[in-house]
């Protein structure tokens, strides 16, 4: 006799997109900006304007903001594995011209700022939900969208009327995840 047994199983689907990953970490040595904006072309150094080196990846896709005291700001990833490939990247750009930096095996990081898009799948009354809440912001002649800043942990939500919302200041994609939930718990 044969046992067929079938297997189904369901992939819970995102309702978010993550298009934003913020990262902070230390290459662990003291940079020269001005030499380092000279040597390599697809850094920029106004110091005048702003204390950082602004430094371009292109693989993976991501801005570098390096500061004199070693420590860098990753961000514009879409994912996390993205995070230590940039900062391993970056090591060996600045390697030669700073010897000082080691090449990290495992970089050390610490996700800051998680954005992401979703969709609530519903229409939302942005005006209704103004007066009923106190932590939100709607004013349509200047925003067509109401802030809602959430708290514990502090999130801010951006959210239109066809139900498309921004979730900014997660640190963790479960706190996405949460947020999207509360917000759903308050649309009720």
């Amino acid at each position: 006799m044969f046992l067929l047994v079938l297997v189904v199983v369901f992939l819970e689907k995102k309702e978010y997109t993550i298009v934003n990953l913020v990262a902070v970490s230390n290459l662990g040595a003291n940079l020269d900006l001005f030499n380092i904006a000279v040597s390599i072309p697809s850094v920029e150094y106004e110091p005048e304007q702003f204390p950082g080196a602004i430094m371009r990846l292109s693989e993976p896709k991501m801005t570098i903001t390096l500061f004199k005291n070693g420590k860098i700001n990753c961000a514009g990833a879409q994912k996390e594995s993205d995070i230590p490939k940039g900062i391993i990247n970056t090591c060996k750009l600045l390697k030669d011209i700073t010897p000082d930096i080691k090449i990290p095996t495992n970089p050390q990081y610490k996700i800051v700022n998680l954005v992401a898009n979703a969709q609530l799948d519903l229409k939302v009354d942005l005006f209704n939900l103004a007066t009923k809440l106190d932590n939100v912001e709607y004013e349509p002649e200047q925003f067509p969208g109401a802030i809602v800043r959430l708290y514990n942990p502090k999130i801010s939500l951006l959210l239109f009327k066809n139900g498309k919302m921004i979730c900014a200041g997660a640190k963790s994609e479960q706190e996405i995840v949460d947020s999207i939930a509360r917000i759903k718990k308050l649309l009720k």
